[in-house]
């Protein structure tokens, strides 16, 4: 009886173990499945996460109007090979800035005709400048009105908006968006106080090719606007004027405002960029000291200037390169 009893105990466990082994082997293959399968969703996941990545960075690189900071020294280098007389002076003007100056690093700005307007503004807001003194005390919004029904300015209606030659009785509308979004941005990025998060608003901003384009012509417009009460005032004799507007209404192609317009304002962005005079009435109306290192003007007098060159101690100062007086770049110390 004991004999019978243990070979049905046996054989009882057996079965069991039989039907339990098919379970685990079918639970085991289950889960073998479903770890490859969730091991294949995940690379998937993960490639089309790094692609995805990819192509935002790119994009964001593509139209990013100023770019990151490269070595001065290496820049030099790429851009100016060869054993040609030019070459050699464009590198030994980098040395200089690099030993002497102590500029180690360049932010390269996009190549256009608002090349300039883009590299001051761009170090305005990085830097946290605020607005000029006399942008405090008016109302920029209302610039564009006050400069018709106070003024009597009806030519404004030709102003050109960079590549966009005219816009006739839509200029006020036009030109309000660009205050707006001139006084918009400025008070936001100034009011950002941490160095980093104003950096990413900062390229977040100067990614996008239409809002930084109606910031500079917002720019322009109230150094138009400027000129308009130089030249009123100048023709009722009224208090003595800065000698920056006197020098600019003596030329023959801005003798008055209208010429201003025409023949220097409505052609930056579009085929030409800031003279030298224009870059004196920027600094002056943004209250900045602008210092530019021309570098194909190494080894003279006029490598380093200050527009303006009469400026107050309580400016900010920033500084711009070029080789040609037509690009301009951002040095970094």
């Amino acid at each position: 009886e004991v004999q019978l009893w243990t070979t049905a105990t046996k054989q009882s466990l057996c079965l069991m173990w039989q039907k339990v082994k098919a379970q685990l082997m079918l639970s085991m293959s289950f889960l073998t499945a479903v770890f490859w399968y969730c091991r294949r969703l995940y690379s998937f996941l993960a490639q089309l996460l790094k692609r995805w990545s990819n192509y935002l960075q790119r994009k964001l690189i593509r139209n990013l109007s100023v770019l990151t900071e490269v070595d001065l020294l290496g820049y030099s280098a790429r851009e100016w090979k060869g054993e040609t007389k030019q070459a050699k002076h464009m590198r030994e003007a980098y040395e200089e800035l690099f030993w002497s100056y102590r500029i180690k690093y360049l932010r390269q700005v996009r190549r256009d005709n608002y090349c300039v307007l883009r590299a001051v503004l761009f170090q305005i807001f990085s830097q946290g400048i605020p607005f000029p003194s006399w942008m405090k005390e008016r109302d920029i919004l209302k610039l564009p009105e006050k400069l018709l029904y106070s003024q009597g300015c009806n030519w404004i209606q030709q102003y050109s908006f960079g590549p966009e030659r005219y816009t006739g009785p839509n200029v006020f509308g036009k030109l309000r968006k660009c205050m707006e979004t001139l006084k918009t941005s400025w008070t936001e990025i100034y009011a950002t106080k941490d160095h980093e998060k104003r950096g990413n608003t900062c390229n977040t901003l100067f990614s996008d090719e239409s809002k930084e384009h109606k910031l500079y012509e917002a720019i322009k417009f109230i150094m138009l606007y400027e000129v308009v009460e130089a030249y009123e005032q100048i023709k009722n004799r009224e208090e003595p004027m800065h000698n920056l507007f006197s020098l600019l209404l003596a030329r023959d192609s801005s003798s008055d405002p209208l010429s201003f317009m025409m023949n220097h304002l409505n052609s930056i962005g579009d085929s030409n960029c800031l003279d030298q005079v224009e870059l004196l009435l920027l600094g002056y109306l943004l209250e900045v000291k602008i210092r530019v290192y021309r570098l194909h003007r190494f080894h003279t007098e006029e490598f380093q200037v200050n527009y303006p060159d009469e400026y107050r101690r309580e400016w900010n100062e920033i500084c711009l390169l070029t080789e040609d007086d037509h690009y301009y770049h951002i040095p970094l110390f």
